[in-house]
């Protein structure tokens, strides 16, 4: 009897051990975009036809949803999200099945022009002060190219970023991309309160914020660091499309 019970009580410690690691294996930080143009004369069709696709095929870790881009050099376009997802299920994924491929092929990109792009992003819950599941309907993204082999330099910046962040009550998820073209951050605000919190006088400025927490003077090292560490960086403002997304 002695020795069952310490035979269950080793099984149950060896499973509390493996815990964290099934925890690091199954965390859904991976989302995969999609950025599609319809013809300007085929915009009605394309959204049907594309609203039709993402509540057929795409649910669970590779459910859709769909924003579309309001300003910048994409605006007019739409944005389509995967996931979040693992790794290791987008290993397994492959093209989903013959019945998605043809339907994609076949009733949703005849109404799409030759441009767009894909790609793969990774959610960074230490650069971040909103979960990665926790949305909002509208989104501004701030795209930021760090210079080759400054990508460290960026990061250290956007943690300070978001120090001031936290302490002034913004929402923004942070990712970076991943096997998708040249190296870069996304930085993603949701708008919890909609856009009035871009208004003026809705918050104190961001730079009174940052000096608080990293001093005096602060704010002009971290635009010189920005000068001096970042190639590019554009923002763009995408309202989530409840009606086109997956259900």
């Amino acid at each position: 009897m002695k020795n069952n019970l310490q035979l269950k009580m080793k099984t149950i410690c060896f499973l509390l051990m493996l815990i964290p690691f099934i925890s690091m294996s199954q965390t859904k930080n991976v989302i995969s975009t999609n950025r599609l143009f319809p013809k300007v004369d085929k915009q009605l069709e394309f959204e049907k036809a594309l609203a039709n696709h993402a509540q057929k095929y795409h649910t669970g870790d590779v459910k859709w949803r769909v924003f579309q881009i309001q300003s910048g050099p994409d605006a007019g376009g739409y944005h389509v999200v995967e996931g979040p997802k693992t790794w290791d299920s987008e290993d397994a994924r492959g093209d989903i099945n013959v019945a998605h491929n043809n339907d994609w092929h076949k009733s949703v990109t005849i109404f799409l022009t030759e441009r767009g792009s894909s790609g793969y992003s990774v959610y960074i819950d230490s650069l971040s002060t909103v979960a990665i599941g926790d949305y909002s309907d509208k989104v501004q993204i701030t795209h930021i190219y760090p210079k080759l082999g400054c990508g460290n330099r960026v990061i250290s910046m956007i943690k300070n970023l978001k120090e001031a962040w936290a302490a002034e009550g913004s929402t923004i998820a942070v990712y970076e991309v991943n096997a998708s073209g040249e190296p870069q951050f996304a930085i993603a605000r949701r708008f919890k309160q909609g856009l009035k919190e871009k208004e003026d006088g809705f918050r104190k400025p961001f730079k009174a914020t940052y000096e608080k927490i990293h001093g005096a003077g602060s704010w002009a090292v971290y635009l010189d660091n920005l000068s001096e560490y970042v190639t590019e960086s554009w923002s763009e403002l995408l309202f989530y499309r409840a009606d086109l997304s997956s259900k």
